[in-house]
């Protein structure tokens, strides 16, 4: 049991510029993927679904992602846009984590999603138990009718995160962590 609160006790999430190659294997990503999915899971939908953006998907998609912030910024300098091209190309590995949540008669929306913040959660989890670095953002982009659509999600999906992982090109500093007498109340 130490292992795994010694492991839950130094997760880090490190900026994405830090997070270098190489990345998970096929099995390892397979792994991570196998445990993401053993989230609370009320109803048993699997109400998520994993997009993996490696090698040169991640360009074709900060293609599109870049297209759609020229299409809103027309006026940006081509630095700009680069870093908009950039954005899922600094990990060797990023997994999009897509919320499938709809309306149901007995499971709500909200707990779909919450299922699938979960597995986002479990695969930073696993590839920092792996010896891996992970972080999940979103960004503009996760929000982005367009670049979902180019992403391959349908209408009714929506980007939970983009979980980047790596390994660490350098040590991380933790960062502070609220005091629990700040955020525990007893009823």
């Amino acid at each position: 049991m130490t292992d795994a609160l010694t492991l839950l006790k130094t997760r880090k999430s490190p900026k994405v510029f830090d997070l270098t190659s190489p990345g998970p294997t096929p099995a390892q990503l397979d792994e991570m993927l196998a445990i993401a999915s053993r989230v609370p899971d009320h109803g048993k939908l699997a109400p998520w679904r994993f997009v993996i953006f490696e090698g040169e998907a991640r360009g074709r998609a900060g293609e599109a992602i870049a297209a759609a912030f020229r299409a809103d910024n027309p006026d940006a300098d081509e630095d700009r846009v680069a870093i908009e091209r950039m954005r899922l190309s600094h990990a060797p590995l990023v997994i999009g984590v897509v919320s499938k949540a709809g309306p149901h008669a007995k499971i709500p929306e909200w707990e779909q999603t919450l299922s699938g913040a979960a597995a986002c959660t479990l695969l930073v989890l696993a590839a920092h138990a792996l010896g891996y670095a992970a972080t999940w953002l979103t960004g503009w982009q996760a929000y982005d009718a367009r670049v979902r659509a180019a992403l391959g999600l349908s209408e009714n999906e929506r980007f939970i995160g983009f979980v980047h992982v790596g390994t660490l090109a350098r040590p991380q500093d933790d960062r502070p962590r609220p005091a629990l007498a700040d955020i525990v109340t007893r009823f």
